[in-house]
């Protein structure tokens, strides 16, 4: 049996194919590309200060800090279960509906349009040499003689 290297590109064309849409995800780093590094990262000690001179009791800081933290820890945790998939399922469908009009509406648009202000680019780059060129090339023969001297007076 003789494998062709056709046989070998169907092969790794079509193991691409399958990748591409069964992407392994990490667990440990959810956001690798800092897309929330400086926006939702907030401690509490961004949110709540107390400056020198003007400081609440040991015991309410320490209960505080708990609350605060453990509040924002559940909450986000309940809010994710409960809206996680039908927010990642209205992304999912806005991000492929802005992509659908993108590829079939926005980029043919604008090709259309290049190719439409190429004609009149070539209509108006004509329509300049005709009638401007003369006119400025007169204007340029006119002025060619007029000499300007400059003097300092002392």
């Amino acid at each position: 049996m003789t494998v062709t290297m056709a046989d070998i590109n169907n092969g790794y064309e079509q193991k691409f194919q399958t990748d591409r849409h069964h992407k392994e995800i990490d667990l440990i780093n959810r956001d690798p590309k800092q897309v929330n590094e400086d926006v939702v990262k907030v401690d509490f000690e961004d949110v709540i200060a107390e400056p020198d001179g003007t400081h609440s009791l040991d015991g309410v800081w320490k209960a505080s800090y708990t609350t605060f933290t453990v509040s924002k820890y559940w909450c986000y945790r309940i809010l994710s279960a409960i809206l996680g998939i039908p927010m990642a399922l209205l992304w999912g469908f806005l991000f492929a509906c802005l992509s659908f009009c993108h590829i079939w509406a926005v980029v043919p648009c604008i090709k259309s349009c290049m190719i439409e202000s190429q004609c009149f680019s070539r209509i108006y780059s004509l329509a300049i040499h005709i009638f401007c060129d003369p006119l400025f090339e007169a204007l340029g023969k006119i002025f060619s003689n007029v000499r300007v001297v400059l003097q300092k007076d002392v």
